[in-house]
């Protein structure tokens, strides 16, 4: 008696089923078409140049709200933060990956920035300077000391980014310059993993005399100088569409 009842309502469940899954693929280019033309104004104000797009397509090629950007291999990791937050705040965005491997931010994630530890190295830096032998990537060795401070305040930051990054004054010619804050930079970080602080949370680049201190001549000596920035946010839980590939 009860049979043709329960194979009415599986046929009308099956049924309801069907019409959201292909009502919902029907859907699905417009929606990730609708994305894709609000990212790039986003990207723009995040600091990204024209060649880096989200494209709203899953690995297999099919729409998805789930994009991909592509075109971010040469910005630093701050800006690429920033455009990734950018790209996720747009309503109906979900989880966003690099093309290079970086998964940085997912619509509706809250965002974690412990800038207590920028500040507390900065505060060590304020008075103190860590200072290489003229002309280069050679730590002094009154540097050192100062090198392990800093390395315990970045210590309750771990599992962020930290981004180092080296100055020089202008005094010598540009390529020459962005070639030793860079030397630079990647010292203080070699320093930093032998102090135990994790290489894969590390970045260092050198921007040579483009960004003097405010309000010093750009060939004033104390322009020579290494910042410290965190940069990134907590890891999130990847789901599978998500999962970064090895940068």
């Amino acid at each position: 008696m009860l049979r043709r009842p329960l194979i009415a309502i599986a046929l009308g469940a099956f049924l309801v089923f069907l019409i959201a899954r292909f009502g919902a693929a029907a859907s699905a280019p417009e929606f990730a078409a609708q994305l894709s033309r609000q990212a790039p104004g986003v990207i723009a104000e995040a600091g990204g140049t024209p060649s880096v797009r989200a494209l709203f397509r899953s690995p297999r090629g099919y729409p998805s709200r789930h994009p991909l950007l592509v075109g971010g291999e040469p910005l630093d990791e701050s800006t690429r933060a920033q455009i990734a937050m950018a790209v996720g705040a747009v309503p109906g965005v979900g989880g966003i990956r690099w093309s290079d491997g970086d998964m940085m931010a997912q619509s509706g994630e809250p965002v974690f920035r412990p800038l207590h530890c920028q500040e507390d190295v900065q505060a060590l830096l304020r008075a103190r300077t860590i200072r290489f032998e003229e002309s280069s990537a050679t730590m002094d060795i009154a540097s050192i000391g100062l090198l392990d401070e800093v390395a315990t305040a970045l210590r309750p930051c771990l599992g962020s980014i930290i981004q180092i990054t080296g100055h020089t004054d202008s005094s010598g010619p540009e390529p020459g310059n962005i070639a030793l804050s860079a030397q630079r930079a990647a010292a203080v970080r070699a320093a930093l993993i032998r102090e135990g602080i994790p290489a894969d949370g590390l970045r260092a680049r050198g921007v040579g005399s483009r960004q003097p201190v405010e309000g010093l001549d750009p060939t004033d000596p104390a322009n020579r100088r290494i910042e410290f920035s965190v940069i990134a946010t907590e890891p999130i839980r990847p789901t599978p569409v998500d999962t970064p590939a090895p940068r």
